[in-house]
């Protein structure tokens, strides 16, 4: 059975870091697309950074230069280092899985194949 669990999420300053995991399980992560997901309060769910099988990425221009995906293909985990936080950045973040190996804008080509539950981010200011 395919499983997302995501971790790191939490409290923090404006201004401060947090590095959000997500153990996958049953899926490989070096053979699809993955990608991480926020929705805020009363907001649709945005994609806000994608990173192909290859490696390739895209950002939200809301949090290009702020945030950093990357995957451990050995551990089968995928990571998002968020730096220099802003409030606009509180939000339920979200691990997801693509179907295929490919990126299109702001999400996986091909279509989200699983979730993972979720974790709360919350950045005061």
């Amino acid at each position: 059975q395919v499983q997302l669990v995501e971790s790191g999420g939490g409290s923090v300053q404006a201004g401060g870091s947090l590095r959000l995991s997500c153990e996958v399980s049953e899926y490989t992560v070096s053979s699809h697309c993955m990608a991480w997901f926020r929705q805020a309060a009363g907001s649709e769910r945005e994609g806000v950074a994608i990173i192909a099988s290859f490696g390739s990425t895209i950002y939200a221009d809301s949090v290009k230069d702020r945030f950093t995906i990357s995957k451990d293909s050995a551990k089968n985990i995928l990571y998002l280092q968020m730096n220099s936080l802003k409030p606009e950045d509180t939000a339920i973040y979200y691990c997801a899985a693509g179907r295929g190996a490919y990126t299109r804008p702001n999400t996986c080509a091909g279509g989200i194949a699983y979730w993972g539950q979720g974790t709360q981010v919350t950045v005061s200011s």
